[in-house]
């Protein structure tokens, strides 16, 4: 293989595939890319064996050929350059030799042949959808994922396809975020899978703000997802995920209306004060507003109020400080409505009037 490309697109599609390239690997080859030349283009491939990334590029094509190299040495040397730059890429043996101007860098070499590939399965169901509308959905609802939890169906977002619509959900057990979007599904059944929680982070990080649309298809067992030039396949979690809908609280007879901004400033204020561990903090809905108290165990005392529309009786919860913060980060309306009961039961956070989302915050007792 010998190609010349331009730094500004080989760091380009470097940058797509990288990221799920894990610095321990089990199998050496996994640390690598695989770069295969053929046709005037260079297409990439990277994958640790769950989650496989691959994307091409134009570039000069003088000798096709494929050979993988180590995907982070190869990143940073590109990096290294200036976006003028023009790489040239060439095996010598069993080494590769990647070279600009007077920079030149023999890099060790894995034959493309062992390069693995994720099984995928025959007859996958499929359907297309905007770009922007499947990273909203993980974008409000990845922060609400388990982190290495032992119920491992908890670690990751679970999609449930319907004929028209889409509801992407995520919880830790403790807090719950749900989403919903309208999109043309061609599936009668509803039907559920769960991205593992690295794809949900590989998802959003190549998801881009964009009118194009990605195409997806799925089976009982991996997901394809195609779009602005990549192709992400990934393994599913193998699991159940939980009765979701029963978690949800139903006709809460109170509810308040308060600024996005204002209370995510008043909970970033009193976090500083609050327990480390717990990082717990006292919501208090009385008339004309939402009083705020977080303390520590060197009884160092912050207190906030915040204007909100409430008529009720005066509800004090306790609320982890940062699953409030999570959730209004997710909102992206100006105006909270909290819905919510007593100091024993979990409330319901969504921007005013949004139907399609809802945050489920359980209390904490401070």
């Amino acid at each position: 293989m010998k190609i010349e490309i331009a730094q500004q697109e080989l760091a380009a599609v470097l940058g797509s595939v990288a990221g799920v390239v894990e610095r321990r690997q089990t199998l050496p080859i996994l640390a690598n890319v695989l770069l295969n030349a053929e046709g005037q283009r260079l297409s990439l491939a990277a994958t640790d064996l769950e989650i496989g990334v691959q994307t091409d590029t134009p570039c000069q094509v003088i000798e096709a050929g494929a050979l993988t190299v180590p995907a982070r040495k190869l990143s940073d040397f590109c990096r290294s350059l200036p976006g003028t730059a023009t790489v040239k890429i060439k095996n010598d043996g069993e080494r590769c030799v990647v070279s600009s101007g007077r920079t030149r860098f023999t890099l060790s070499t894995l034959p493309a042949a062992d390069f693995p590939d994720i099984a995928m399965e025959d007859d996958l169901n499929s359907f297309q959808m905007p770009v922007a509308a499947l990273k909203t959905l993980l974008d409000k609802t990845a922060f609400a994922m388990a982190q290495q939890d032992v119920r491992y169906y908890l670690n990751g977002v679970m999609l449930e396809f319907g004929s028209n619509d889409l509801v992407a959900v995520a919880t830790d057990g403790h807090r719950l975020s749900m989403v919903r979007s309208e999109i043309d599904v061609p599936e009668a059944e509803r039907e559920q899978i769960i991205l593992p929680a690295k794809t949900v982070s590989e998802l959003r990080r190549l998801l881009a703000e964009s009118e194009e649309h990605v195409a997806v298809q799925w089976g009982g067992r991996s997901i394809i997802l195609t779009f602005g030039g990549v192709e992400l396949r990934s393994k599913l979690v193998d699991g159940k995920y939980p009765e979701y809908e029963r978690v949800v609280p139903r006709g809460l007879p109170r509810s308040a209306v308060v600024e996005r901004d204002a209370l995510r400033a008043a909970l970033q204020r009193a976090s500083i004060l609050s327990n480390e561990k717990y990082k717990g903090v006292r919501v208090s809905f009385g008339a004309g507003g939402l009083a705020l108290q977080a303390q520590n165990p060197e009884h160092e005392v912050a207190e906030d109020e915040v204007p909100a529309e409430y008529d009720g009786e005066t509800v004090t919860i306790g609320f982890n400080v940062s699953y409030l913060m999570d959730a209004l980060q997710a909102i992206d309306s100006d105006r909270v409505q909290v819905g919510f009961q007593d100091s024993d039961s979990s409330s319901i956070w969504r921007g005013e009037g949004r139907t399609d989302e809802t945050f489920v915050v359980m209390p904490m007792r401070l």
